[in-house]
């Protein structure tokens, strides 16, 4: 008898959020692929971006890292950041270690393939194009903002964002992925510089709307100062809907745990605040509500990776079930 093949999940996104969540995710009985964006255009990334003509190597370094079946210290080395040194100050050494294997092999797919062998990652791991892109935006005065990390420096609020070149062809194989996907998921992660990025490469947009997969939306616990400041739980699907032009999603998942009264001190002083769930208005659109307590206080504020991937593996086995 033939085993069941495991199902297949898309994660598309960027930055801490994604990462958070991927360890979990590793855990459970699925076929993970994560599409990751391009348009990081800061720190050591920009430099090595800018010097060596290789698309943004950051995110992709920490979702290897989250998916890599490797001892904790290795994944300690890949995202050490060196503190002096000249050329060296700033550079994650897993950031190094992608643009030589770029070099290597002559292409960065290619690099990410090998290193992902490398580090027995589990599930594989896609650029969303196989070049940077230079993320713009037009903000609430009509003044155009370019670069991922200038845009919520700006002070103002985002009315849309758009890409260059704005016809960039994303990699076949993050396309046919999401096509064969059984479950695509989205988020957390920075609304205008980790998730729209992806969403606005047409032709991955494309995918997903065609796409018969169950789609989910994974919510930030926290507002981001420069982004979503004052954004409620339908105000952040308002953005990808009015970016993409379609209601994308059957299920969203969101934190509705209490957030200590001495952290959201701590976040109110950088200008950020929980998220505000206004159930009402999102069931109202269309969306399937889970709501639970998601949230991690250690430095920072994470989801919790455990209860956020059974609430995800629920949803896609749930799927897979009604689809027999």
């Amino acid at each position: 008898m033939n085993n069941p093949r495991l199902p297949r999940i898309v994660v598309v996104g960027g930055g801490t959020g994604l990462s958070v969540m991927l360890r979990g995710l590793k855990h459970k009985p699925l076929d993970i692929t994560a599409i990751v964006t391009v348009a990081d255009d800061g720190g050591s990334s920009g430099i090595l971006r800018e010097e060596m003509q290789i698309p943004p190597p950051g995110d992709i370094r920490s979702v290897l890292t989250a998916l890599a079946d490797t001892e904790p210290l290795l994944a300690e080395v890949l995202q050490y950041r060196f503190n002096s040194g000249t050329g060296l100050a700033g550079h994650s050494l897993g950031n190094l270690i992608l643009a030589a294997m770029t070099d290597i092999t002559g292409d960065f797919v290619t690099g990410i393939t090998e290193l992902s062998r490398v580090l027995a990652v589990r599930g594989r791991v896609l650029p969303a194009a196989n070049q940077a892109i230079v993320l713009k935006a037009e903000m609430a005065d009509g003044s155009i903002v370019i670069g991922e990390s200038s845009i919520p420096k700006s002070g103002l609020a985002i009315r849309r964002l758009f890409i260059e070149p704005a016809d960039v062809e994303p990699l076949t194989e993050a396309v046919e992925a999401l096509q064969e996907a059984d479950a695509i998921l989205i988020g957390p992660g920075s609304l205008y510089t980790s998730i729209l990025p992806n969403l606005i490469v047409p032709k991955l947009a494309e995918a997903i709307v065609g796409s018969e997969a169950v789609k989910i939306f994974v919510c930030n616990v926290m507002t981001q100062p420069g982004e979503t400041d004052g954004y409620s739980v339908s105000d952040h699907l308002t953005a990808i809907q009015d970016h993409i032009g379609h209601h994308l999603f059957d299920y969203v998942i969101v934190n509705d745990g209490e957030i200590p009264p001495q952290v959201q001190s701590m976040y109110a002083e950088q200008g950020a605040k929980a998220v505000y769930l206004d159930l009402e208005e999102v069931t109202r659109r269309g969306y399937k509500v889970i709501a639970d307590r998601l949230v991690l206080f250690r430095t920072y504020l994470r989801h919790d990776a455990a209860k956020l991937s059974d609430h995800i593996y629920r949803l896609v086995e749930d799927w897979m079930l009604r689809k027999e």
